[in-house]
């Protein structure tokens, strides 16, 4: 039994420090790419039309809850968006 323990605990410890080797690896990646993009004029800004307003703010809140609960956003973006929705 401890023998399953250990071996547990080292699989657990492995895959840790393989995904934290992983996002410095990737973050690397990504600082290497924007140092060596060339440095060209800015696009001009094109605005997109403004979306279609919600039908109802009730239908908005709950779709934010949503995304809440699903863990896409955290609670300082679910209160921000919320505060966006009650202020239109």
């Amino acid at each position: 039994m401890p023998r399953m323990l250990r071996r547990a605990a080292v699989l657990g410890a492995t895959a840790h420090v393989a995904s934290k080797r992983g996002e410095a690896r990737g973050a690397a990646e990504a600082q290497q790419q924007a140092a060596a993009a060339p440095v060209a004029e800015a696009p001009p800004v094109v605005q997109a039309p403004p979306a279609a307003p919600p039908e109802d703010k009730y239908e908005e809140l709950t779709k934010l809850k949503g995304l809440l609960d699903a863990g896409i956003l955290t609670q300082e973006e679910f209160d921000a968006q919320k505060q966006k929705v009650l202020n239109a």
